[in-house]
């Protein structure tokens, strides 16, 4: 199997590079490590550690990195469709008969007496992802990765089994938070970025976000065709949405362990054999490139047992409530990233995502027509999500921010402000037409913007010790700021109507002092060298700028020093 692996090797970088000489089926050659228990010789990385079936084997550079992202998409496909499919399942007219928090008029338009009911039912499955996340960064951080995507995607697929056979409010209810369990789980583990070169990492999360928005529009146009039946009042029309989440579950269980691990938690696991092996398909077999990362590697695994010798072990609590921290202030990286993950609800998405058929209804829309609207929405939403692909790495996280701040707060400032003249009794077909724009100008915004930066964020700013477990501390924001607004969103709409939009539009302008003060730029530069933005006293942007330029002075001049030696 490997020689095979060996033999489509360009043999002019052999003939190029004498250091290395032929010695059965790899590469030889002795060279002095200064990292003790770390020792390796400069071999060609040895996989036969690693099982035959493993796609790592086949596959390398490009391709390799392609068919692992495409797992990860799978993953935030049905994360997307999951979110997406409650829009739908909550207008269903059985389903809110059944749940009793509305009723249904005699033109069989649907109306919500109990807001609050609706936005608990909603909201639980929230708290069921914050539990997910909590296990979810500990099981990946212990078990590896690979063993993390199983465990949630079984989770997921027993609530969702649960769900839609549920026959009443508290079935339902514990249904929701098993489904969300199995969420928290996948989100706080799957995002790929570990593999991901220091200059795509964005590139990566922004393609992944891309088939999430993909789901939605699956789920919206589902729930479309479906409200055809029996007039939109069969059970079918919200049980087999949450029936057909299954389908992407059973895909990641039947290829995960067919992938590889990530080459950095192999390190941290002390398989540094296999994590060479990894890391050396991944960046294309080129072999020179890989022990360069390696070495930055080990280094970053010596320094956080270093750290964790001298403060003990770092786990969920000490990270929350700062217990011998030291100075890695894995506190302060916490709660910026909460703080990132819920204001980025409460710009406006959560409430777009789940209750857009309630707000072109209230743009004079009726019921099946607001359905048909939310679907061409989310093609649009899909749409924008492409634009990040491009940009994010090529214009950095703060930038991107501060333009989706700006462009958000007017869209939803838009939306609001003409949806209020249609509350306040006016007839006109073109301010209902003008509200409709400001959602989709917002979401349009919101998806080339916003919806993929606090996600890469959080996993470039945790050292590797926690980063899994740093993550997923952005995925319990997430959490807080999605249960916390679809919780309200209901009985904000029914108390201050179209003045919602307008508190959407403040929440964006608030973010760019935010950004600007605490948020350093991740964007270019390699996860281990990220570390010294964040390990100085002073929470400023700007104290960590120079710290960052310190460090990268002082490794340019290391680097020097090895190679005169």
């Amino acid at each position: 199997m490997f020689a095979s692996t060996e033999d489509n090797t360009d043999t002019s970088k052999e003939s190029k590079d004498s250091k290395y000489s032929k010695d059965s089926t790899r590469l030889r050659s002795i060279d002095y490590d200064p990292y003790g228990d770390l020792t390796t010789a400069t071999l060609l990385p040895d996989g036969s550690n690693i099982s035959p079936w493993n796609i790592v084997h086949k596959y390398q550079g490009k391709t390799l990195r392609f068919w692992i992202i495409t797992l990860a998409c799978i993953s935030f496909c049905f994360f997307g469709y999951d979110q997406g499919m409650t829009a739908g399942v909550n207008t269903s007219n059985d389903y809110i008969r059944l749940m009793g928090y509305g009723y249904i008029d005699q033109f069989n338009e649907p109306h919500v007496t109990n807001g609050l009911l609706e936005g608990g039912i909603v909201a639980i499955y929230y708290a069921g992802a914050f539990i997910g996340c909590l296990h979810g960064g500990w099981v990946g951080d212990k078990y590896g990765r690979i063993m993390g995507i199983f465990i949630g995607a079984i989770w997921a697929i027993f609530g969702a089994a649960l769900q839609c056979t549920a026959m009443n409010i508290p079935w339902v209810l514990i249904a929701r938070v098993i489904n969300g369990i199995g969420t928290g789980i996948l989100n706080s583990v799957v995002p790929a970025t570990e593999v991901s070169d220091h200059t795509s990492r964005g590139n990566t999360i922004a393609t992944e976000f891309t088939s999430n928005i993909f789901g939605v529009v699956i789920a919206y146009w589902l729930n479309y065709g479906l409200s055809f039946i029996d007039g939109g009042n069969s059970p079918i029309r919200w049980r087999f949405p949450i029936a057909f989440q299954i389908l992407p579950l059973l895909g990641l269980i039947g290829a995960v362990f067919f992938f590889p691990e990530s080459p950095r938690w192999l390190a941290k696991a002390g398989k540094m054999e296999e994590a060479r092996y990894v890391l050396w398909k991944i960046r294309g077999c080129d072999l020179d490139k890989t022990d360069i990362e390696m070495e930055e590697i080990k280094e970053a695994v010596i320094a956080e047992k270093n750290f964790k010798h001298k403060n003990g072990a770092t786990n969920s609590w000490t990270m929350a409530f700062g217990l011998g921290k030291g100075g890695m202030h894995i506190t302060r990286r916490v709660y910026l990233i909460i703080a990132l993950q819920v204001i980025q609800e409460w710009v406006g998405v959560a409430g777009v995502t789940v209750y857009a058929p309630v707000m072109f209804r209230a743009a004079g829309f009726s019921s099946q027509k607001a359905n048909l609207i939310c679907g061409i929405n989310t093609i649009f939403y899909t749409i924008s999500t492409l634009i990040p692909v491009w940009c994010l790495d090529k214009y950095g996280r703060r930038n991107i921010l501060y333009i989706g701040a700006v462009l958000q707060a007017i869209a939803m400032a838009i939306a609001g402000g003409f949806s209020h003249l249609i509350e306040q009794g006016s007839t006109n077909p073109a301010h209902g037409i003008v509200a409709t724009f400001g959602v989709f100008l917002f979401t349009f915004v919101f998806g080339a913007t916003w919806l993929c930066v606090p996600w890469v964020y959080q996993t470039e700013i945790f050292p590797l010790e926690v980063r899994v477990r740093g993550a997923a501390f952005g995925v319990i924001g997430w959490c807080i700021g999605n249960g916390w607004l679809t919780l309200i969103c209901p009985v904000m709409f029914q108390h201050i109507g179209s003045w919602t939009l307008i508190i959407f539009a403040a929440c964006s302008l608030s973010t760019i002092p935010m950004v600007y003060c605490f948020y350093p730029e991740t964007n270019g530069r390699k996860l281990e060298d990220i570390e010294h933005l964040f390990n100085i006293n002073s929470p400023w942007n700007w104290e960590a700028e120079k710290n960052y330029e310190r460090h990268m002075k002082e490794k340019e001049t290391m680097n020097m020093l090895r190679m005169v030696c």
